[in-house]
């Protein structure tokens, strides 16, 4: 499908807290490094970034720990946009961080205001407009409520406007609702999910909160990206459409509910205007069931 002239708006919008944003964001994960592993291009990962915004996308999503030897993807962010559009929503996420020897760590309740300011420094900013509280394993972790509150904490002292949760079961969002409101899930998800995230998707809706997939085109691919395989129904909607496997699986993913907002990442500025052009793909009633997950029911 031609994407010249699509835009973000293409796919609608919801509302995150006090701030509107166009279902098709932006990812920064993949801006720093190279599929290889060396670092990105800095002229090219801006470039990117200002496409992006010319195309409509004013929801990036971010973190400090998205980093490269050479890059990291908040000063990419802050280079390339700023002064930021004031329509623009930068999401950012906490809980992981590095210490000095390079290992990974997760931050303790109160090394989260360190993080939160690292935030600030790095994107040049004086509060942040959405923050997830990411949590290590999606089925061990036990309570969020200590974690959680301390960004709370940090909410009512305005560095952080609103806040969310990433990697979390149905009990973690019901534990952090208590403490404060939250405005947005993010967690895996795709074509390929299983039934109990489909239905965690549909019960945020009901309650009207973003669910915020990653990994939407990676899939089992996660962090390394996708496989370049795929399934001989995707290929076949694909083909019917005139689009690319992705688009048809962010198509998908934004059909499941108008509380989806999409972030697909990419370092190449013409996957970026791919990407936005997603947004205004609609696939049939046929399609979305054929694409399911095997065991998906509540169609």
């Amino acid at each position: 499908m031609t994407s010249k002239t699509i835009t973000a708006d293409s796919a609608g919008s919801w509302r995150l807290g006090d701030r509107t944003v166009n279902r098709i964001g932006f990812g920064a994960m993949r801006l720093t490094a190279n599929a290889d592993g060396t670092p990105s291009d800095r002229d090219r990962a801006i470039s990117v970034l200002r496409r992006a915004v010319e195309l409509g996308v004013n929801h990036i999503d971010t973190a400090a720990f998205y980093f490269s030897s050479l890059r990291s993807a908040n000063e990419l962010i802050n280079r390339a946009l700023g002064p930021y559009p004031d329509d623009l929503v930068i999401t950012t996420k906490v809980g992981p961080g590095k210490d000095p020897s390079g290992d990974w760590l997760w931050a303790t309740p109160e090394q989260l205001r360190g993080q939160v300011e690292e935030n600030l420094r790095q994107l040049g900013r004086d509060h942040l407009d959405v923050v997830n509280l990411r949590i290590p394993r999606l089925r061990t972790t036990g309570s969020i409520a200590e974690h959680f509150g301390a960004l709370a904490e940090l909410r009512t002292a305005g560095l952080i406007r609103h806040l969310g949760v990433s990697n979390v079961r149905p009990d973690h969002l019901a534990e952090a609702r208590a403490i404060a409101p939250v405005v947005c899930v993010q967690n895996p998800y795709g074509i390929d999910a299983r039934p109990e995230d489909h239905e965690f998707l549909r019960a945020c809706g009901e309650q009207g909160i973003a669910f915020v997939p990653f990994f939407a085109i990676a899939g089992a691919g996660r962090e390394a990206g996708a496989s370049g395989t795929e399934s001989e129904d995707v290929r076949a909607v694909a083909r019917a459409h005139g689009a690319s496997a992705a688009q048809v699986r962010l198509a998908w993913t934004l059909q499941r509910g108008p509380h989806v907002l999409a972030i697909p990442g990419t370092g190449n500025p013409d996957h970026v205007a791919d990407n936005v052009a997603a947004g205004a793909l609609r696939l049939s009633a046929d399609e979305v069931s054929r694409l399911a997950s095997p065991h998906q029911t509540g169609e």
